[in-house]
């Protein structure tokens, strides 16, 4: 063990000479991730514009419209079979990479790829509710994985860069560099690292510039922001509740119908999947606006600015084939139907305010936006990703304040109601209740925590805490200068600690210590 710590206290030392290390590795992150998200979003586009070219074709033929649906059954029993061959490329992607980071999980890198390519674009094919942003974020992390395993970096080196793929994953599907990295922090990695900002930050940029450059530099939703007088600021309050209720109830009916269907264990997943593309299939016949991610619902919003009761049909109809869609756990995210959901809310929400109090028309739009991040907070539960995602899609900075207060109060409403966030239980679903086991062969990581002030280890040494059997001090880093740590090693505050933790237990580790820094 001593050789261990001597190993790990000069790998550290070596580290901190190494910053143009990690720029590269960012890069090369960047790069690989934003080509994969290109192809990605090229494949998705034509599928999308394909479907709705079949739609037209096969409209007013009765016969027609049989053998449509038909075929589309046979298509989603064919990606059933591709997501029993590749689990991991199922649903949204978001918790499959956090399941990675958390040793839960361990897929082969360009299975999911490839299965997750073919197996969200046949499920836009179909016209289900689904949207590229999850696949985009586990393909940023599975490319991450590839370059990782090429360059044979070590487990920790490969955790980092998994993480920060997943943040170049979002940054060229959004064109939302800040946001990718922020995600990564926020939701992914759940803690602050200077060389998961450092590597993300490289990541994000060059996977957002890798996109710009096949994708061109236009903002996903762009609109002329007007300012909200203060004295309105009452409605911000009122419309971050309803967006935490709605999000509340979203999170529940989403988790609450994917149970439900893989509780249904005597019909085989190929049928069920294929039922889903078929029923999907006759929905876009009845209703195409609802189709996909939601493109065509946002220009609709935009350009023709429907009535309230248009609006409301088409958020519920939307809603519920979301639902519906997400249930089937066919490959595809839910980032983007979300937005264009909170949209319609911010909308209808707006449009009544507009009416009832007489504010100014240009302020619709606003609300439109702020909806977007207040549902975004609510159902993912990461206000700050979202404030900035929604900045950098809009590329209007003078609704930051707005955006922040509906932001928090939809995050704090949606915390009190006490219901778990989206993509935890999302994890914990593929843990529990899928048969998930932690890898046997889990390595070692590092991971580095900063003491707070008023932390209870303040003073303390370090054998006076028990900090667990899995976990091992390799470093106590004060004011840039690292300490050989020892058990009368006394912590202050702004200690920055390198604890060893094994990646197999990493999860309860991680909280454990968490909880004694913070004194919880």
């Amino acid at each position: 063990m001593k050789e261990q710590e001597k190993t790990t206290l000069r790998k550290l030392r070596r580290e901190k000479a190494e910053s143009f290390f990690l720029i590269i590795r960012g890069a090369e992150v960047g790069v690989f991730a934003g080509l994969v998200c290109v192809l990605y979003r090229f494949l998705l586009s034509q599928a999308e514009s394909l479907l709705y070219r079949v739609i037209d074709f096969v409209k007013g033929s009765p016969v027609k419209c049989i053998i449509w649906i038909a075929a589309l059954a046979i298509l989603g029993a064919l990606v059933a079979l591709i997501i029993k061959a590749v689990p991991d490329s199922g649903g949204s992607g978001i918790p499959q990479v956090t399941g990675e980071i958390k040793g839960y999980l361990s897929p082969s890198w360009w299975k999911v790829i490839i299965a997750k390519l073919v197996g969200s674009t046949a499920s836009i094919f179909s016209g289900l509710a689904l949207g590229r942003e999850g696949p985009s974020i586990q393909f940023g992390a599975m490319a991450a994985k590839g370059v990782a395993k090429i360059t044979k970096a070590d487990k920790t080196t490969e955790l980092r860069m998994i993480s920060c793929g997943a943040g170049a994953g979002l940054a060229a599907a959004f064109n939302a560099p800040l946001a990718g990295i922020v995600f990564v922090l926020e939701e992914i990695y759940k803690t602050f690292d200077k060389a998961i900002l450092c590597m993300g930050i490289v990541a994000a940029v060059t996977a957002d510039f890798v996109s710009k450059l096949f994708f061109g530099q236009d903002t996903v939703f762009s609109y002329d922001s007007v300012t909200i007088p203060l004295r309105w600021y009452w409605l911000l309050i009122i419309m971050g509740a309803v967006c935490g209720l709605f999000g509340v109830i979203s999170n529940i009916l989403m988790i609450g119908f994917r149970d439900i269907v893989a509780k249904i264990t005597k019909i085989p997943n190929t049928i069920k999947m294929a039922a889903g593309f078929a029923i999907s299939g006759a929905v876009g016949l009845l209703m195409p606006q609802i189709l996909c991610g939601g493109h065509r619902m946002s220009e609709l919003l935009i350009n023709e600015h429907p009535a309230i009761g248009a609006m409301a049909i088409l958020l519920i109809a939307k809603f519920i084939f979301g639902i519906f869609s997400f249930g089937t756990g066919a490959p595809g995210g839910t980032l983007y139907p979300l937005c264009v959901l909170g949209a319609y809310l911010g909308a209808i929400y707006g449009t009544g305010a507009i009416n009832i109090f007489g504010l100014d028309q240009s302020l619709w739009q606003e609300f439109v936006v702020l909806g977007m991040a207040g549902l975004f907070a609510s159902i993912v539960r990461a206000p700050i990703t979202g404030v900035i995602l929604v900045f950098e899609i809009t590329g209007n900075a003078s609704s930051l304040l707005p955006l922040v207060v509906v932001s928090l109060i939809s995050y704090a409403l949606a915390n009190m109601a006490g219901n778990t966030p989206f993509y935890a239980a999302l994890l914990d679903r593929i843990v529990k209740h899928e048969g998930v086991k932690e890898s046997k062969a889990a390595e070692k990581v590092l991971e580095s925590f900063i003491i707070p002030q008023n932390s209870p280890l303040c003073g303390k040494t370090i054998s006076q805490i028990k900090w667990g059997k899995h976990c091992l001090i390799v470093s106590v880093e004060r004011d840039e200068t690292p300490i050989t740590p020892k058990g009368d090693t006394e912590l202050k505050a702004g200690d920055e600690l390198i604890i060893m933790i094994s990646q197999r237990h990493f999860a309860l580790d991680y909280a454990r210590i968490e909880r004694i820094i913070g004194g919880r």
